[in-house]
């Protein structure tokens, strides 16, 4: 898309991606200000690729910083959040798009409890914490939407990795019980992408052996997008066109799961 196309649905509110350093959360956080949003760039260990996206974000004429948290920690998220509405003075929108997929893993059968509870840690008490904590005082302002990053292998399931479909399947259970708590003030919807090549993607061993060859040919859309093809997607359920949605799983797969009634 070019920079003439783009909408700018958010001019004049502030945005906050999680793992927002690298792949999926750094184009989210892109699009973002080139949509108007002033942005929080989260990161936890990738200090210098949040950097980097704050730095592409000024580029841009945009404004955007920093805030490290480990998502798994309660007390991270309270001091993040606390940053967060100082600096913006308030948020219009939550996009919990950090999350661990178990990359060291190519099979069930190499599943550990160390993987298990890191996976859950992050991604289900990570953005069940945050929406809890960042919704809260959304609530208390009298407005703001969430978007949780879910992923369309809840449909399928993980041969390679179960504990990662777990978790995701855990995502759809916290944006529906905070969209009920929060409604009709805060709206609390899932995204789900299907496969995106992101660098992390294509470094993966299967990935590399034909295994995008073969989601490709089982695509009815023939292909598998870069991330930033899909960051406008994600924040669309930020949008005002979106505001009778809440609760709301959507996903945007080529037409490769065909999910539905």
């Amino acid at each position: 898309m070019s920079e003439q196309s783009i909408p700018r649905r958010f001019v004049g509110k502030s945005v906050l991606v999680t793992g927002a350093g690298t792949g999926y959360g750094a184009e989210i956080a892109v699009r973002a200000a080139q949509e108007g949003a002033r942005v929080a760039v989260h990161y936890n260990t990738s200090a210098a690729g949040a950097e980097r996206t704050v730095a592409r974000i000024e580029e841009l004429g945009g404004a955007a910083f920093t805030v490290q948290a480990d998502i798994s920690r309660h007390d991270d998220i309270r001091r993040m959040a606390g940053e967060v509405f100082t600096r913006f003075g308030g948020l219009d929108v939550l996009v919990n798009n950090v999350g661990d997929v178990a990359p060291e893993q190519m099979s069930w059968r190499d599943l550990t409890e160390e993987s298990i509870d890191r996976v859950l840690a992050v991604d289900v008490k990570g953005t069940m914490l945050c929406t809890h904590e960042l919704g809260s005082r959304m609530l208390e302002q009298g407005h703001g939407a969430i978007i949780n990053i879910g992923s369309t292998v809840i449909v399928r399931g993980s041969p390679r990795a179960p504990q990662y479909a777990a978790a995701k399947y855990g995502i759809l259970g916290i944006t529906k019980s905070y969209a009920a708590a929060f409604a009709p003030t805060v709206r609390v919807n899932t995204f789900a992408p299907g496969f995106i090549e992101t660098e992390a993607t294509l470094s993966r061993h299967d990935w590399q052996s034909g295994r995008r060859e073969e989601l490709i040919s089982r695509t009815p859309m023939s292909r598998v997008p870069g991330p930033a093809e899909l960051a406008g997607t994600a924040l669309f359920l930020a949008t005002d066109d979106a505001a009778h949605m809440t609760g709301v799983y959507l996903n945007a797969d080529g037409g490769y799961n065909m999910i539905g009634a």
